[in-house]
């Protein structure tokens, strides 16, 4: 039997606005959760036609979306551009800095695009590194069933019973399950040891062990399990009585000894660090040469209907004016 991991903490994600009309539940990356090495911020997303994420910079960080219905489209200075539809992910490393715009599809039935996105921080050694991009189609993800199929896990980064995932997604090292498990299922599922881990639950009411007494805890939707780094696997079931199966994301990423400074979208380590993005954005050096000028197709509507909330220091919407850099003591 694997050592069960301890349930440090459980919360809801409340929803917020966020972008331009886009509504999201964010858990990580709140009060709630902070400085959980290596992630940053952990958004359930849903943008309605009219609404979305505009062109904006980062730099420092790599993010990961996990599109679960409807499609998102992307472009950025670069000249990149791609689609990610339901079951599809896009990784993108920021490095030394991106200027991007995401922004939805019109579904024809004028349904909401719905999705996930996690923000991952760098190693300081790669913080400077060149911008790139990965997408994953849906097709590309292996899957494994187990306890006689009651059990389906998408094995989008990592390794669930011997199935291994695609290579090479990221550089910071993540592990990235979809898992669903049908009333009168269990499962469990081994995570490296010391690795920071979570499950978001998606979906019907699933229920995690914790602990070597058997303690058991109901969690229902919308809900971040937040797991102690000892211990060998999570352990979860859904109840046989249960109307409907529990669907939740199971993430587990390498802990960095390092300090984090974030200001909306720059993620660097030190103070100064932080200043000089925002003077390298604002003067199109180091990085963000391409930013001058620039303007996304995609988000163009989105400026000729309405203008772009700016919520530092969680989110900053270009072209609108940026607040000042944090001061340097």
């Amino acid at each position: 039997m694997s050592v069960p991991r301890l349930i440090r903490k459980i919360f809801l994600a409340t929803e917020q606005a966020e972008g331009a009309g886009a509504r999201v539940r964010r858990s990580i990356g709140t009060p709630q959760l902070r400085n959980f090495s290596p992630f940053l911020m952990l958004d359930h997303f849903t943008i309605r036609p009219g609404s979305g994420f505009p062109d904006h910079p980062h730099r420092g960080q790599e993010t990961i979306t996990y599109l679960l219905s409807g499609g998102v489209d992307h472009e950025d200075f670069a000249g990149n551009k791609g689609t990610i539809e339901a079951g599809d992910l896009q990784f993108m490393t920021a490095g030394r800095g991106i200027m991007h715009a995401e922004m939805p599809r019109q579904n024809p039935d004028g349904s909401a695009n719905v999705g996930l996105q996690l923000w991952v921080d760098l190693p300081k050694e790669l913080k400077s590194c060149e911008p790139r991009y990965r997408d994953l189609k849906a097709q590309e993800i292996p899957t494994v069933e187990t306890d006689e199929g009651r059990v389906k896990i998408k094995v989008i980064s990592g390794k669930s019973h011997g199935v291994d995932s695609v290579k090479d997604l990221a550089y910071t090292p993540v592990w990235i399950l979809d898992v669903e498990v049908k009333p009168g299922g269990k499962v469990v599922q081994e995570v490296p040891e010391g690795w920071n881990a979570f499950a978001y639950t998606l979906e019907g009411t699933a229920i995690f062990s914790s602990g070597k007494d058997g303690e058991k805890r109901t969690v229902e939707q919308f809900h971040n399990v937040v797991f102690e780094p000892q211990g060998e696997a999570v352990y979860a079931e859904v109840d046989v009585g249960a109307e409907k199966p529990a669907r939740f994301v199971l993430v587990a990423g390498t802990p960095l000894d390092q300090k984090v400074v974030q200001y909306g979208p720059f993620v660097l380590n030190s103070q100064e660090e932080v200043y000089q993005a925002f003077v390298d954005y604002q003067t199109h050096s180091n990085g963000f040469e391409r930013a001058q000028g620039w303007r996304s197709e995609i988000g163009k509507y989105i400026y000729q209907t309405k203008p772009c909330a700016i919520q530092p220091p969680e989110f900053i919407c270009m072209p609108y004016t940026i607040p000042p850099p944090p001061a340097i003591p």
